[in-house]
């Protein structure tokens, strides 16, 4: 009798599980190769093997900036039910690139967002994201950049003092000003945010270099906008890790990250955000991609995005 039960309890929960895949379907926006030819997206059932859609061919290239790249393409749904997305749009331009869409495959006019332009020192903004908060119903737009001799303890050569700054919109039409949104006395880019129950979880790279760090690491903020305090101590192991992008899925938290010196994709899970198991051998990604992140979108969207891919 307890072994019938125990599996009918096991039935029960394998039909929880279908039913959650069948309602979630994962993408990963990337890049390729120096960001030249623009956006790549690829689609997982279970967030561990990706495969390409389009033909791993760009489904938007670049038009704004100096240099016209599209590099570290970050998407999110906001609240009012388009894909927004922002992304570098060069290696030492002081703005940020910003297009949206209803369905990843037509695109708005794209727009160079001047997010730095007010700090004439500033050489770069790098690896741009978006918060949508539903309380506010404001997006946050956060970045790296590194402005020489604004933060005397880390600035090496000119360039190794970056920190992490963000502006609010409702509209992507009307900003506030930039504020500095992450400095605990270290050079700090790649953040990437999500919520875990009332408290905001950053997954960052400390880009140290004497000594060299280059790992990934957590910092925790009641706020979304400030409160970040002292970074964990590294998720990652012994080689250079950038890019993170993090989601729960199912009882795991997973993040990706670019394993940027040996050119391949790499992944650590955690069931409480506290220890961590590099599981880089069981993801699977399409080849080259690199500096990406995970969102969600309906079974039916990607059936849509599917039958696009078809007609290439």
């Amino acid at each position: 009798m307890r072994k019938k039960f125990l599996i009918v309890l096991l039935a029960f929960a394998l039909q929880g599980i279908n039913a959650q895949n069948k309602n979630t379907a994962y993408i990963f926006s990337y890049f390729k190769n120096n960001g030249e030819d623009g956006l790549h997206l690829a689609y997982s059932s279970d967030g561990y093997t990706w495969s390409a859609l389009f033909g791993d061919s760009s489904v938007l290239k670049p038009m704004v900036g100096e240099d016209k790249l599209m590099r570290d393409p970050c998407i999110i749904k906001g609240g009012d039910g388009l894909y927004h997305m922002v992304w570098t749009v060069s290696w030492k331009e002081r703005g940020i690139g910003y297009a949206n869409s209803k369905d990843l495959i037509h695109w708005s006019k794209q727009q160079y967002i001047p997010v730095m332009e007010h700090e004439p020192g500033a050489k770069n903004c790098w690896a741009p994201e978006i918060f949508y908060d539903q309380e506010s119903k404001q997006y946050m737009l956060y970045w790296a950049t590194t402005i020489p001799g604004r933060f005397p303890e880390t600035d090496s050569l000119g360039d190794n003092n970056h920190r992490m700054y963000y502006v609010t919109t409702p509209d992507f039409k009307t900003f506030s000003k930039t504020n500095l949104l992450y400095d605990q006395g270290f050079n700090v880019i790649d953040a990437t945010i999500q919520k875990q129950g009332n408290k905001f979880v950053m997954f960052l790279k400390d880009e140290t270099r004497n000594p060299a760090q280059k790992n990934l690491r957590i910092a925790y903020s009641d706020s979304l906008i400030s409160g970040y305090g002292k970074p964990s101590v590294p998720i990652t192991g012994k080689y250079w890790a950038e890019g993170p992008t993090a989601m729960k899925i199912n009882n795991d938290w997973i993040v990706y990250f670019d394993k940027y010196t040996e050119h391949k994709y790499g992944a650590v899970s955690s069931s409480d955000l506290k220890t961590w198991s590099d599981i880089s051998d069981k993801i699977k990604f399409p080849e080259g991609t690199r500096h990406g992140t995970i969102f969600l979108i309906t079974p039916i969207e990607l059936k849509e995005l599917m039958k696009a891919r078809k007609l290439e």
